[in-house]
């Protein structure tokens, strides 16, 4: 699908606007799964100041979303209709040490921030080093592994209001629950701060050597996918209830459930957006069959059918 190109007159409207504007941008390649169709808009800031300058000067009704490496997200095959923005490292990717203090950018990697903690002697973040994904998506998503989550160690967050108002928010003020938060979702995570604790540096490495060594044996991270598809239900694992309900290596089209691990969902190739989550909705379908339970997507799906 092509969309009408707004860009001239965004443009029109923001003189002084740095960063770059484009029309009909494919977004697939700009996610682990390699699906989806073409945003209307995307557009990359150059830093906070001029993603604040877009956002006061964007129309209201324009729909807003953010992406970072796209490594938990499905672009359905009809593309995504208003403004994606996508924080590049080179304006929001530093990552910092000081005393207990990380702090970072939201486009850093959330493997960066753990070997930024590492190489300063801070723990407790170490847990980072096995989310394949970046800062503004753990704020958003209180992301966790390996039994710790970005709630543990948040400091407090800062972005921008839909109107392009910095805001800041303590850890109470993100209202964290199991995978999310209760900020509003068109508000736009740019940093944040992280404490830890001092630590001796080679309990530290010998720890993000377990994260990386869990996640090398037991996830398909070199397959495309999408990392972890759904929630684990309280006192379940997802992947266990998906076993069970004889999904392991099922495929719909190009996409199959993970052989490795069933809470995974894979492109064998050539596999479409629809595919992927026409498989993850049969196997929500067979889980609740099977055991009663229903189980909640943790990756996020945006756009419109093809």
């Amino acid at each position: 699908m092509t969309f009408p190109d707004i860009t001239p007159e965004l443009k029109q409207a923001m003189p002084q606007l740095r960063g770059r504007l484009l029309a009909n941008q494919s977004l697939a390649e700009l996610t682990w799964f390699r699906v989806g169709g073409a945003a209307q808009v995307l557009f990359t800031p150059a830093d906070e100041d001029d993603l604040a300058y877009f956002l006061a000067h964007l129309p209201s009704e324009l729909p807003v979303y953010v992406v970072g490496v796209g490594s938990n997200l499905i672009v359905r095959d009809g593309g995504m209709p208003g403004v994606v923005i996508r924080l590049s490292p080179r304006g929001f990717g530093d990552a910092s040490a000081e005393g207990e203090i990380v702090s970072a950018g939201a486009a850093a990697l959330d493997k960066r921030v753990a070997e930024t903690a590492a190489a300063a002697n801070i723990g407790g973040l170490e847990f980072f080093y096995g989310i394949p994904g970046t800062i503004g998506g753990a704020l958003r998503m209180n992301a966790g592994a390996n039994g710790a989550e970005t709630r543990d160690v948040l400091v407090e967050a800062f972005g921008l209001s839909r109107a392009g108002k910095k805001i800041k928010f303590s850890n109470a003020d993100m209202k964290f629950a199991y995978r999310n938060c209760g900020v509003d979702p068109s508000f736009i995570f740019t940093s944040a701060r992280f404490r830890g604790k001092v630590r001796a540096g080679e309990a530290i490495r010998a720890r993000m050597n377990e994260v990386a060594s869990h996640r090398e044996t037991a996830q398909p991270i070199r397959e495309k996918t999408g990392g972890s598809t759904f929630q684990n239900p309280p006192g379940q694992s997802a992947w266990k209830l998906i076993d069970d309900a004889g999904c392991r290596g099922l495929r719909v089209g190009g996409a199959q459930v993970s052989e490795m691990h069933c809470n995974f969902l894979i492109n064998t190739g050539e596999a479409s957006a629809s595919d992927i989550e026409t498989l993850g909705e049969t196997v929500r379908a067979k889980v609740k069959e099977n055991s009663g339970i229903e189980l909640h997507w943790e990756i996020k799906r945006i756009g419109i059918s093809g």
